[in-house]
């Protein structure tokens, strides 16, 4: 909706606030167009719009720079907002970059000359937080990890959709093989679109570590090879390989970006420790091509964010993407948390709590995380003792939730320099519960007139005695 408001008239929006940063301007970004405010003081007109074209970019910085502006605050809408904040970062400009849930305006009409004079006005009297995002090294690698995740959800709708032709031609190689892109399902797809539909000869292809038999595979290629189906199958498949080529340039492109990061990184005095052998121990087809856990140490100083259970390096490499390795950004490990959502959100009213339920997100990093907690739950450490009792007790999803605002806190404290990671094991963290438990019993009992007795021993287990 357009504001009939002329833009050079200021508002009168008198405050009774301290003006905390009386050198701010609010910015509302669009697709096409920006709308600037600075305050009414600064310029005749201090309402202006700009295109987005970076020449009027640069005159968008030119005149905040004219107007005396040192800080920014503009909402973080779609895409639009990062090529001004990179332009006005380089100019030296503090911009803060607000979520547009912490700046909703009040009752009344909505425009975008309104929305630039409210971001205005509340950064003035320092009422916006501005949101995290780490260093200019840092958003590249998450871009090229981000795009690379891209690139394997790309390739799992192809696997998919191969899955879905050989079913509408009654070959059942999704069902005697786990995976149709391992050696032997793609040696049999291969040979399947260049025209080769014997059963018997395509079943040759069979590797020596599969599972199924060889019966079972001729069975399963025994089918109606329709043409329109092969053709699915033969583009479906060409796409596939395709997103691998990717792969392998995107993991080429991220091993040089690393090798650059780590130029301007002092060599770490900690030594990189043994790997972590778990008994699920095994390859992971999903990540880069490349050997991670050395680089990762020097990126982070010395630090072995793979010794915590739960995160493997290729894991730890896309945490790193969005956190970023300075914990210095937040000040405690609870504002860490509540940063990843992974913290409850208290409402309280009259005494009384509301709800404490998480608040919904699309947190990249939490979710790195939750995957991580997830992959916990038959490990035979103490995250994982952890994750099996909540899960008994609240659920898995709530559970989930608990153990990843768990790793959350060791990664941090890890980050931190406080905490070398080592797992005590689950029987050690069942042993501690017990013991827990136990003190709990004991105080119970007493405020009822009661005392434990060891049914084995016959001892008397006094209260506050652990």
């Amino acid at each position: 909706m357009k504001d009939n408001r002329r833009l050079g008239k200021p508002r009168v929006s008198p405050s009774v606030l301290e003006h905390i940063n009386p050198n701010a301007a609010g910015i509302d970004c669009g697709s096409a167009e920006h709308y600037v405010a600075v305050p009414p003081d600064r310029d005749a007109t201090p309402v202006r719009s700009f295109k987005t074209f970076t020449s009027d970019l640069v005159r968008l910085a030119d005149w905040l720079m004219m107007c005396g502006i040192t800080s920014v605050a503009m909402e973080a809408t779609g895409v639009y907002w990062i090529p001004l904040y990179e332009i006005l970062e380089a100019r030296g400009f503090d911009v803060r970059l607000v979520n547009a849930r912490h700046v909703k305006n009040v009752a009344g009409r909505k425009s975008d000359v309104s929305d630039c004079e409210w971001l205005r006005d509340l950064h003035i009297v320092g009422l916006l937080r501005g949101s995290f995002r780490p260093t200019d090294a840092i958003v590249a690698l998450r871009a090229y990890l981000r795009h690379r995740q891209t690139l394997l959800e790309s390739a799992a709708t192809y696997i998919q959709r191969m899955q879905k032709a050989l079913l509408q031609m009654n070959l059942q190689l999704p069902v005697v093989v786990s995976d149709i892109t391992g050696a032997t399902g793609l040696r049999i797809l291969r040979d399947v679109v260049a025209g080769e539909h014997d059963p018997q000869r395509l079943a040759a292809h069979r590797d020596h570590r599969c599972h199924a038999s060889l019966a079972d595979i001729i069975a399963a290629l025994t089918g109606n090879y329709r043409p329109e189906h092969l053709f699915v199958l033969q583009q479906n498949l060409d796409l596939f390989d395709t997103c691998q080529t990717q792969l392998a340039a995107c993991d080429r492109a991220i091993e040089a970006h690393v090798q650059g990061l780590l130029v301007t990184i002092e060599v770490p005095t900690a030594a990189l420790p043994a790997p972590r052998v778990t008994r699920t121990a095994r390859a992971r087809d999903n990540a880069p091509r490349f050997e991670i856990r050395s680089s990762l140490h020097h990126l982070t100083g010395g630090v072995a964010l793979t010794q915590i259970n739960g995160i493997a390096p290729y894991t730890a490499l896309k945490l790193i993407s969005e956190i970023g390795t300075d914990m210095a950004r937040w000040p405690t490990e609870k504002h860490f948390t509540s940063w990843l959502t992974l913290a409850p959100k208290n409402k309280i009213s009259g005494g009384r709590l509301l709800s404490s339920r998480t608040q919904p997100s699309a947190n990249r990093a939490a979710g790195i995380l939750r995957m991580a907690a997830m992959s916990l739950g038959r490990t035979q450490t103490a995250l994982g003792a952890f994750y099996r009792r909540l899960a008994a007790r609240i659920g898995k999803p709530q559970a989930i939730t608990a153990t990843a605002r768990k790793l959350a806190i060791l990664v941090y404290r890890a980050l931190q320099g406080d905490l070398l990671y080592q797992d005590p094991g689950a029987d050690a963290y069942d042993k501690q519960q017990r013991t827990r438990v136990l003190g709990r019993l004991r105080q119970r009992a007493a405020t009822l007139g009661f005392e434990l007795v060891n049914r084995d021993t016959g001892e008397v287990l006094p209260a506050g005695v652990s």
